[in-house]
């Protein structure tokens, strides 16, 4: 090790950043002896590789200019702004390295996911060593000008970001938010049963609660149809500023851990690179072993073993490697390596303070650059033989650019399960589980590349109808009194909203398809994992080489209006809110009001791509409006008058006021008011308008999907009073309507954070979203009325109280009220 004065820079402006005290740069090492599968050459040449990846790594960090240090390093080479995390990179680095040679001695295919936040440089390097990067990127070659336009391009104006990102080859895992990559690992392993996902965990990771939920994942991996994953739990100790849990816990307690959650702990731990990665190949072999092992027993008994008959642990890495390992020991004074201080810009003032800038340039010059790169900046030819070839690569494998291998899905045509609607409002039905009977044939046709996840929700969803062609999936004990668990199930049930939503996640990255249903109010639990993956969607929408992938697809059931049982913790409507904070590009948003319109906007749900589809639906029997043609032509329009339901529009007048309405519920109690008000108010014409897609209330230049202004106006009209029932928030509207000519008369009910456990009448009254307060709103709004319907106000007013009184009297809803029906209306719906 070298030591240098903190302060030995040549100007005063090269002392700016010193803190006092010596500073330590790093020495080349040699590799000594060390016991282990590998011989000495190949111990030599796979650490050549591991060191290249180091080397290119720190590069990336620091490095601007002078990327093979073929001149001494001088502040110019070094960019401005120093950002970027080295802390976790040296153990990222190994795991690839080890896994390529297991590559290329088994004919595996393997992914590689990067758990360790803003460990980007990693991956970054290794597909630059592998080629991928050359190859997406025909600027960035594998030679010194692209070397530096490499380095140049990371955590920089217009570059790439400084963790594995879309722009990364070879990965399908955001890093930048920490606690997903194992479900998403296990989520690309289920229906890949050639796949191995090699799976990095972050110690800092493991601390979050997804994760700790996710190492249950593997209860829901068949090996006889699924791939396997490896998961590698690095611990070095550190976050951001202080040490992880499971690196200060007792060896035997993290072991029983891991044991109990279903794995076989391998460890792998030390500062010595020869026996570190003599360890490192012990392990990944006897892992690899592990997992043939239980496939060959599994695919043997044909995929139904279960634990009665000798179920084993699936093997895994933990790995005990120093922070920020051979980074400079000491800086300023402060110890570095093996600590916090490593987890981000071990030099942080390279650029100002000279001696910064010395030991960065020995920390480069200590990985031997002139062994790895030859006089063209290219990796020399010992590197690049350990790299497997083609597609083997990881950092080129299709599976991690899931569009890659996307196949449509086999979809029966919906009609021939719509319902039969006569007249509207004459029958009712669950449209959950007349879409359930749908979904069942989907499944049934799509046995290799559908799945359904939900959060023990399936049933109480009204979706049970799936479990006649599959069953639940599960690889654990199945008890005498237990219910439709099949070794072989498409059905992910599990209790977590996480774990449904990251192994939906790595299922849709790999190039397949499937939905997730939920409760609508507990769906806020992956607010933030939605928002990564709509970010995703969006940054891969810009990179050239990737290909969209299938649309992730919700069904929020068990909504707010009819959560009145439940209580107000089971009242909130806003995951919509959250979508739509999202680019229009990528998010949709669909209320449809009955069976068959929720029949038909699935169908276009399942045969989208790179989109977020929303869909809420209700799963207690309701009215029928619109027949399956009907449906089919309302959907295609997102939003349009329903005729049938108004009256005045069909003489050619304008209407005098404009009902409309988004959502089951909100449909119901508008058509209630239509029909109150063509009973009590013959001459006053009203308009129904119904909203299935959200986003047709946005102009056409903000969304896809918008209505010009000129059509907008057609349907809502320019100057009349709009009364809109909502199924969310109201604000929402506002804020998707804003710009519109008669926004200053759009008038929204919708949900106001008033809930209770109460009937669900009553919970609309709460809201004054109820046929009476409509009825109200078309009075106060329409000024010819203020007067003459002033009788018909107080009634209304009166009725709504009396329906409450009945409510608490009876418990139930007013019999005018729970037994209503359309009164009828001509022609078909």
């Amino acid at each position: 090790m070298t030591q240098l004065a903190s302060m030995g820079g040549d100007t005063a402006a090269d002392n700016e950043g010193g803190t006092g005290g010596e500073t330590v740069a790093p020495e080349a090492y040699t590799l000594g002896d060390a016991t282990g599968p590998l011989d000495p050459d190949a111990l030599r040449r796979l650490d050549a590789w591991w060191r290249a990846a180091n080397y290119l790594a720190v590069g990336q960090i620091y490095l601007k200019d002078n990327p093979l240090l073929r001149e001494p390093l001088q502040a110019e080479h070094v960019k401005p702004r120093l950002l970027g995390h080295f802390g976790t990179v040296p153990g990222l680095n190994l795991v690839y390295a080890h896994a390529n040679r297991l590559i290329r001695d088994r004919g595996l295919s393997a992914v590689f996911v990067a758990g360790p936040g803003h460990g980007g440089p990693g991956p970054n390097a290794c597909g630059w060593i592998e080629g991928t990067y050359s190859e997406l990127y025909s600027h960035i070659p594998r030679d010194a000008e692209g070397m530096q336009a490499f380095f140049h391009q990371f955590s920089y104006p217009g570059g790439v970001p400084s963790h594995a990102a879309p722009e990364t080859p070879g990965s399908f895992h955001e890093g930048g938010e920490l606690g997903y990559s194992l479900l998403h690992a296990f989520g690309a392993a289920l229906d890949n049963p050639d796949l191995t996902v090699f799976c990095v965990v972050g110690d800092g990771e493991a601390e979050t609660g997804p994760l700790a939920g996710s190492w249950h994942a593997n209860k829901f991996v068949n090996p006889a149809r699924d791939g396997a994953v490896v998961p590698v739990l690095a611990l070095n100790e550190y976050k951001i500023a202080n040490p992880t849990l499971l690196a200060r816990i007792p060896q035997e307690e993290l072991e029983t851990l891991l044991r109990g959650y279903g794995y076989e702990p391998h460890v792998v731990a030390g500062s010595d690179p020869a026996q570190v990665h003599q360890d490192m190949a012990a392990a990944m072999e006897a892992c690899l072993d592990g997992i043939a092992e239980i496939q060959r027993v599994a695919r043997a008994a044909g995929g139904d073993a279960g634990p009665e008959d000798g179920r084993r642990r699936w093997p895994m890495i933990v790995m005990r490697t120093p922070k920020g390992w051979t980074c400079p020991p000491v800086v300023d004074g402060q110890q570095v390596e093996g600590t916090f201080r490593a987890h981000q810009v071990p030099l942080p003032a390279a650029r100002t303070d000279g001696t910064h800038r010395a030991v960065l340039e020995q920390w480069l010059r200590s990985y031997r650059p002139e062994e790895l790169f030859d006089e063209d900046g290219a990796p020399v030819a010992e590197l690049l033989e350990q790299n497997p070839e083609g597609d083997a690569r990881m950092s080129a494998n299709p599976v991690a650019n899931g569009g890659l291998l996307l196949r449509d899905l086999r979809l029966p045509d919906w009609r021939d399960f719509g319902v039969e609607v006569g007249t509207p409002g004459s029958t009712d039905h669950e449209a959950t589980r007349v879409l359930g009977r749908w979904l069942a044939e989907v499944t049934r046709l799509n046995p290799t590349s559908f799945l359904t996840f939900a959060p023990d929700e399936l049933a109480s969803n009204r979706l049970q109808d799936i479990l006649d062609v599959t069953g639940r999936s599960w690889q654990a004990e199945i008890g005498e009194f237990d219910e439709r668990l099949d070794r072989q199930g498409r059905v992910v049930e599990v209790l977590s909203e996480h774990m449904c939503q990251g192994l939906l996640e790595g299922y849709l990255l790999t190039g397949r398809h499937g939905l997730f249903t939920c409760y609508e109010a507990f769906i806020h639990i992956v607010d933030s994992m939605f928002n990564q993956h709509a970010k995703w969607l969006q940054a891969s929408a810009e990179v050239d080489w990737r290909r969209p992938i299938a649309s992730f697809n919700y069904l929020l059931s068990s909504h707010v209006w009819r959560q009145d049982h439940n209580g107000f913790t089971h009242q909130d409507p806003g995951f919509l809110d959250v979508v739509l904070n999202k680019k229009p590009e990528i998010v949709r948003v669909y209320l449809p009001p009955d069976a068959n319109t929720l029949l038909s906007t699935y169908d276009h749900c399942l045969r989208s791509r790179h989109y977020v589809n929303v869909v809420v639906a209700g799963k207690q029997p309701q009215a029928d409006w619109l027949g399956v043609q009907d449906a089919a032509l309302h959907c295609a329009r997102g939003a349009g008058i329903w005729e049938w339901a108004g009256h005045g529009d069909e003489t050619g007048s304008d209407p005098d006021v404009v009902l409309a309405c988004a959502g089951e519920i909100p449909t119901l109690e508008t058509l209630a008011a239509a029909a109150l008000l063509r009973e009590r108010l013959p001459d006053l014409r009203v308009r129904v308008v119904n909203v299935v897609d959200l986003m047709r209330l946005l102009p056409e230049s903000e969304h896809p999907h918008g209505l010009p202004d000129s059509e907008f106006d057609t349907l809502f009209t320019a100057d009349k009073p709009v009364i809109f029932a909502f199924h969310g928030y109201p604000w929402l509207v506002h804020r998707l309507t804003y710009r519109r000519t008669n926004h200053a008369q759009l008038h929204v009910r919708g949900y106001k954070e008033n809930g209770t456990t109460t009937t669900p009448f009553d919970m609309v009254m709460l809201n004054d979203l109820d046929r009476y307060h409509l009825v109200v709103d078309v009075i106060d709004r329409v000024p010819a009325l203020r007067s003459r319907a002033a009788g018909l106000r107080q009634e209304m007013v009166d009725t709504r109280l009396r329906a409450r009184t009945w409510t608490r009297e009876h418990g139930v809803d007013l019999p005018e009220v729970a037994e209503w029906t359309w009164p009828g209306a001509t022609g078909q719906a």
